[in-house]
């Protein structure tokens, strides 16, 4: 009996050891430079190009070109597609191209319009991408409008969109009479800022070509977008996960397309290629009753992605844009039918976010490559009930905890600084085994600029399982002043989160407007106290608090 009371004791002591004493440090050195804070992270998407201009998704773009110091880059999918502009789930169209009786094309850039106006009056720019096929091109055309919702097998999206043109000079023609028309209505100097891209993912389901067809279809593309705007910028191929076999080789293919292989349009030896896209997910899932998240696998994309491109001396210099980067792969499979998608709503994606970041540079400074910016692949649903799950970034108009992450990074400047840590995983670690052991990921981000500096830092873990408050101590060395500004910012269960308010009024599906305005107000990025200014000593800064785990913290500095 003796032994046991022993036995129970020691387990006792070392539980107590793990559940409360996590004391984080991190050390932030703001003279070791280590490369720029781009804001690589002020990039979004979505599949439903329709709800571009509707209320709640003119209002979300709103706050996301505010919240970034730079232009916002937009991806959307279906932008060629033939439909009368209704939106679904996984849907959306412009009717850009049809035939009449004869089979000559009719143009109408009506809701193409509409939806770039949305942007280009918000100071944002598209990634604008050519797809999918028109009905009236497709090879297979039927079936063409799918029905798909939630709970639906995925494959049941792939329709008469999905297939290479019946007639790649049509197609070239629609692309050229685009951009033209682009040209016209913004003129030269704008649409030279903005991206073109052909298709998404075409070594999925999402093509119903070969590689080779779709090589084709890049070739005719780009000498269509160059005829009409010699300078605009054109890449691909969007493909999914490097890390996987068929994603990887499909990249690598259409690399060495580009770089020696015969032109389908000029005959000659390769190909124009601005700068290079592909995707990068996680793989959540249910462990004993919660949400496992898997963020190592999503990296391994990354890096994998980041490696191929290193290896074709060519093109190590190109940007890189992760063109959907995300913890995994349906942003329309809401938390009811799919759940290990319960992460969505609360500050799990948050710090998974900040996190995941954070690691993207780190993992582009390995490579050594030109990380340009990843693509969140997250929006808003227009008429969908409240927190239902989905990955966006508003609901119903509301901020959801994980659109503060982007404020945070909003704040961020200059060049990104060392920062050390005693719970802190290494990159590299996160990417080949994820967030996994017994302690939780304490880790920071950290930029200075001329006269100010940044600490975001997060409490992960993998596990969305309760766990005790981790206290960190933040060391700024090498501080150029005297006296600073110190402003907190937080995201955890009181602070900057929408939907733990709304739980607390009982989850109403139909809100009051009173208790619209309480959520609007509970959405936008919350300070923790008020600012401080405090004496410097030997250009040492010395910050403690507390953080929940999951739980995202900003400080800035200003002096």
């Amino acid at each position: 009996m003796k032994n046991i009371f022993h036995i129970t004791a020691t387990i006792l002591v070392l539980y107590c050891r793990v559940a409360f004493s996590q004391n984080a440090t991190l050390q932030i050195d703001l003279n070791k430079e280590i490369g720029p804070m781009h804001p690589a992270w002020a990039w979004f998407g979505y599949d439903e190009p329709n709800y571009t201009y509707m209320k709640d998704g003119k209002k979300l773009l709103s706050e996301l070109s505010a919240l970034s110091p730079v232009p916002v880059y937009v991806r959307a999918h279906n932008l060629l597609t033939t439909g009368d502009g209704t939106p679904a789930l996984k849907w959306g169209s412009t009717n850009a191209y049809t035939e009449d009786a004869q089979g000559n094309p009719v143009y109408d850039w009506t809701i193409v319009d509409k939806i770039f106006d949305t942007y280009v009056e918000r100071g944002m720019k598209p990634m604008a991408q050519i797809g999918f096929m028109p009905e009236a091109l497709s090879t297979k055309p039927q079936p063409y409008r799918h029905q798909w919702a939630p709970g639906q097998h995925y494959t049941s999206i792939y329709t008469g969109w999905t297939h290479p043109p019946k007639d790649y000079a049509k197609w070239a023609e629609l692309v050229y009479q685009w951009v033209k028309h682009s040209v016209e209505r913004y003129g030269k100097k704008e649409v030279e800022s903005w991206y073109w891209e052909l298709w998404n993912e075409p070594d999925s389901p999402y093509w119903g070509g070969t590689v080779q067809e779709y090589c084709k279809l890049y070739d005719y593309s780009v000498d269509a977008v160059r005829r009409a705007l010699p300078t605009a910028k054109i890449g691909g191929p969007h493909v999914t996960g490097p890390a996987g076999r068929r994603g990887g080789d499909f990249l690598k293919k259409f690399l060495k397309h580009c770089v020696s292989d015969t032109n389908y349009v000029t005959g000659k030896i390769g190909t124009p290629l601005d700068f290079i896209a592909f995707h990068a997910k996680g793989a959540p899932k249910l462990v004993n009753g919660h949400v496992q998240m898997n963020m190592g696998t999503q990296l391994r994309d990354i890096s994998t992605g980041f490696q191929i491109v290193a290896s074709f001396p060519e093109l190590k210099h190109l940007p890189i844009v992760i063109g959907e980067s995300d913890p995994e792969g349906c942003a329309a499979c809401g938390m009811k039918t799919d759940p290990q998608n319960a992460y969505r709503n609360g500050t799990m994606y948050s710090s998974y976010t900040a996190a995941s970041f954070a690691r993207k540079y780190a993992l582009a400074d390995l490579h050594q490559v030109n990380f340009k910016g990843a693509v969140s692949w997250s929006f808003e649903f227009e008429d969908q009930p409240w927190f239902y799950g989905f990955r966006d970034l508003a609901t119903n108009g509301v901020d959801k905890p994980v659109l503060n992450v982007f404020r945070m990074f909003g704040k961020m400047s200059g060049q990104r600084v060392e920062v050390k840590g005693n719970l802190m995983y290494p990159a590299l670690t996160v990417r080949d085994s994820s967030v996994r052991k017994t302690t939780p990921d304490v880790g920071g981000l950290a930029a200075r600029d001329q006269r100010k500096a940044a600490v975001l830092f997060w409490n992960y873990h993998d596990d969305d399982v309760s766990a005790a408050t981790s206290s960190v101590q933040l060391t700024l060395d090498h501080l150029p002043a005297k006296k600073v500004k110190i402003t907190h910012y937080r995201i955890d269960s009181q602070h900057s989160n929408s939907y733990e308010v709304w739980k607390k009024m009982g989850s109403p599906a139909n809100p009051t407007p009173e208790q619209i305005k309480e959520l609007e107000k509970a959405g936008q990025l919350a300070k923790l106290g008020t600012p401080q200014t405090q004496t410097v000593q030997n250009n040492q800064l010395i910050i403690t608090t507390s953080l929940e785990r999951q739980g995202v913290g900003l400080v800035t500095l200003e002096w």
